[in-house]
C-alpha cells in the first residue's frame, strides 16, 4: 500500500467502523486491525472519533491497539468541523491536504466534508446496514445487497469522495484517492 504514505492523517469513526458489537461485546471490525497496522508501518498518523463520553469511548476502543489515540465528545456536535480539526491538531498534522476520514456515520462524514477532508463512506457501518444487528443477520443475502446499495447511494448523496463496503477495501480506496490527488483533485 504505497499510497498510504501519501496521506498526512487518517481519522476513523469508532462505533461501527473500527469497532462493532458482536452479541453485545465490542470487537474490532473485520479488517480494522490490519489496516491500522499497515497505516502505522507507513507512519500515517491515525485517530478514532466518536460522540460517546470518554469512559464509554475508551471501553469500546479497548479492543484496538494501545498506540491508537481517540477523541470522544467534542464541544461542538457533528456536523460542525471542529472535531476533525481538533483531532488533526492532536495528531500535529500541519496541513489539511492528504487528511482522510473513514466512517459510515453520516454526521461525522458531513463534519469531515465541512472541515475540508477527503471522505470515505463505509457502507456496512452506515445506519442503513447496521451489520452487527440481529435484524441484519436475519436478512437474506439479496436483502443485504439491497441495503448496501441503498447505503452507498445515501453516502454518495452526502457528497463523500469514495464508498467502500468494508475496511478490507480501504487500501485500494486510498490508492485511488492518492491517484486523484496526484492529478490535482481536491476534496
Amino acid at each position: 500500500m504505497e499510497a498510504a504514505s501519501a496521506f498526512t492523517a487518517v481519522l476513523f469513526g469508532l462505533r461501527g467502523c473500527l469497532v462493532q458489537a458482536v452479541n453485545g461485546t465490542p470487537r474490532p471490525a473485520p479488517g480494522a486491525l490490519d489496516i491500522l497496522s499497515v497505516l502505522r508501518e507507513r507512519q500515517v498518523p491515525c485517530m478514532w472519533l466518536d460522540e460517546l463520553g470518554a469512559s464509554q469511548g475508551k471501553r469500546l476502543a479497548n479492543v484496538l491497539p494501545d498506540w491508537l489515540p481517540g477523541q470522544a465528545l467534542n464541544d461542538c456536535p457533528w456536523p460542525a468541523p471542529n472535531a476533525c480539526w481538533q483531532a488533526l491538531m492532536t495528531l500535529r498534522s500541519t496541513r489539511l491536504d492528504g487528511c482522510v476520514l473513514v466512517s459510515g456515520e453520516p454526521r461525522l462524514l458531513q463534519s469531515a466534508l465541512n472541515a475540508g477532508l477527503w471522505t470515505v463512506g463505509l457502507a456496512n457501518s452506515s445506519p442503513s446496514c447496521e451489520v452487527g444487528s440481529s435484524q441484519w443477520q436475519a436478512m437474506t443475502e439479496q436483502a443485504r445487497e439491497l441495503a448496501r446499495g441503498k447505503a452507498t447511494l445515501e453516502l454518495f448523496g452526502l457528497g463523500v469522495h469514495s464508498v467502500i463496503d468494508h475496511l478490507e477495501a480501504l487500501d485500494t480506496c486510498l490508492a485511488d484517492i492518492a491517484l486523484r490527488r496526484r492529478k490535482g483533485e481536491k476534496p
